[in-house]
């Protein structure tokens, strides 16, 4: 049985609480009723009425959804998340199945005491908002960089206010086509001015969709394992900022006074790299709490597996039995690479990833190279020289074909005279396909390369000077990328920034930037836990060395205290 102070406690702890007095959460706390269910027990079904809002005190569940005859996981939930309220909210059957993954306790308050608790707390009513809208979105989205385990808490657009600021100008230009159809219909009877008339009229409306679609494309994220920042201008530019949440220093809001009136302004995440800021998003105080509880759950959590694990291995030494417990819902990343994604149908990108191997691998280590494209770039000059000779020595021929007297190769007088032309342009096909040659070893020889342990930018000049920056995984505290301009969206290529300490190496121009960055921040996690199991296994044997000395020194002066003893009773 949970003591109500310590529900109290727990509740305080939660973001959808805050701003509760004490008397309130007393309240609450009062008319939870705690469930148990053992691992692989179902709490609710698909379809089932909606009853109930829980609250998941110890354990964890997994939500699945079946859809088109497959099962679907929306979510992997663990201790301090809650789960069922929309269905109550919005009055409708259960849209998943719910089980436990292991032995969970969870706090059950029941529909009528929650729908109470919703009309009269109205600070709880807007936090539920908050958290109710990243659901929603986060169901409605599919992003392909999220990994197997990782669980979207929040997700945001901006305010809309910021898309009615930009759309000011565009809607006060639609005076311009309705003063040209006044022309048309009442002044000037001309095609010309009809022209134009639709024409802007079209202008204004594209331009309007598209500052739509734009303020659309940017998110604000943050998931159990990081915080993401993604941006995209259609066509222009398109990146994703992200750091580790243990990284997170601060979380702090800025508003402006009309920020204030319509409840919105900027969430600012400091992290050790530097800030990510979430720029005009709606209710930013609950948003912060957001973020807040979710960074200070992660560090607790890292707190308390270091314990267990000290713990278990001091019994282990100590020969104690180890008391069997259940494996825990692990909120680390999944090692094993996502299954590739589809990409967009183009000869082009079939050609770039497959003939000229821009990422390829060996052993454990991953290869990239610039994307063909720039190779393209870099020989257009001796390669459009190259194609334009081999043009005029073909033009050449069709001359010489058609002049009897002439020919490519002619003896005379015993010699074989070549035509003098024709052979100028051979001698200049020599340079030209060296330079071409040359091209092709240095954009060879550029190349990215992210092994166990290491990134490395390797840059090697042909019969040149070569170049080598290398950092270890452990040292990155933050990626992004960008793809900038027409080309890189068309190519899917960009440049993946990497910051290390208080540099930045830079993985330019490779193939599919979000899938580099991935693989860079797969591998450098997993090199985190490995140092952190690596850490932990020399603490315990540090400790267990200090207690095994304690113990045997102990144990000598007791047998020492005992002779001393026995000599005294003689």
């Amino acid at each position: 049985m949970v003591e109500t102070s310590a529900r109290i406690d727990f509740l305080k702890q939660i973001h959808l609480f805050y701003g509760l007095e004490d008397d309130e959460l007393a309240a609450v706390a009062g008319e939870l009723e705690e469930k148990s269910f053992a691992e692989g027990n179902i709490v609710f079904e698909q379809g089932s009425k909606a009853d109930s809002f829980f609250l998941i005190y110890g354990g964890s569940v997994r939500i699945m959804r079946k859809q088109d005859g497959k099962e679907i996981q929306l979510a992997r939930l663990v201790k301090s998340d809650y789960f069922g309220e929309m269905a109550l909210i919005e009055k409708r059957p259960r849209s998943g199945t719910v089980t436990a993954t292991n032995d969970s306790l969870l706090l059950v308050l029941s529909r009528a005491n929650f729908e109470k608790l919703y009309k009269k707390a109205p600070q709880l009513r807007l936090n539920l908002d908050v958290a109710l809208r990243s659901r929603r979105l986060a169901r409605s989205l599919q992003f392909k960089w999220l990994r197997k385990d990782e669980v979207i808490y929040f997700l945001a657009r901006k305010h809309p206010i910021v898309f009615y600021q930009k759309a000011i100008l565009p809607l006060f230009l639609l005076f311009v086509p309705a003063g040209l159809f006044y022309g048309f219909f009442y002044i000037l009877d001309f095609a010309i001015v009809a022209l134009a008339a639709w024409g802007s009229l079209l202008a204004v409306i594209l331009w309007i969709i598209w500052l739509v679609i734009d303020w659309g494309n940017d998110y604000y994220i943050v998931t159990n394992q990081r915080v993401v920042w993604l941006e995209k201008v259609i066509g222009i530019y398109d990146s994703r900022q992200e750091s580790p949440i243990n990284t997170i220093l601060s979380v702090g809001v800025e508003t402006s006074q009309l920020g204030r009136i319509l409840d919105y302004g900027d969430v600012i995440v400091r992290t050790w790299v530097g800030k990510i800021p979430f720029n005009n998003v709606s209710h930013p105080e609950q948003a912060q709490h957001m973020i807040e509880e979710y960074w200070n759950r992660t560090k607790a959590m890292g707190q308390q597996l270091e314990k267990d694990a000290m713990k278990k291995a001091l019994r282990e030494k100590l020969n104690l039995p180890v008391p069997s417990k259940p494996k825990p819902a692990s909120d680390k990343p999944d090692e094993t690479p996502p299954q590739p994604h589809p990409r967009r149908a183009s000869l082009l990108r079939m050609l770039g990833s497959n003939t000229l191997k821009l990422r390829y691998e060996t052993d454990d280590s991953v290869f990239y190279r610039k994307h063909w494209f720039v190779l393209v770039k870099q020989a257009l000059v001796p390669l459009g020289g190259a194609l334009a000779v081999i043009g005029l020595f073909i033009w050449r021929l069709i001359q010489l074909s058609r002049i009897p007297e002439e020919a490519f190769v002619r003896i005379v007088n015993g010699r074989v005279v070549f035509d003098t032309y024709s052979l100028a342009l051979l001698m200049a096909l020599v340079p030209l396909f060296g330079w071409v040659i040359y091209e092709v070893m240095d954009w060879s020889n550029d190349q990215f390369q992210v092994t166990p342990e290491q990134i490395i930018d390797l840059d090697k000049k042909p019969f040149g000077t070569q170049s080598r920056n290398a950092a270890q995984l452990e040292s990155i505290l933050g990626t992004e990328y960008k793809r900038i301009g027409i080309l890189g969206e068309l190519f899917n290529y960009g440049t993946v920034y990497i910051t290390v300490g208080g540099s930045k190496l830079a993985f330019e121009d490779v193939v599919d930037p979000a899938s580099v960055q991935s693989d860079i921040d797969r591998r450098r996690m997993a090199r985190q836990e490995k140092q952190n199991q690596a850490k932990i296994a020399a603490e315990r044997d540090r400790m267990v060395e200090w207690l095994v000395a304690y113990h045997e020194s102990a144990g000598k002066s007791g047998k020492d205290g005992d002779q001393k003893q026995d000599r005294k009773t003689e």
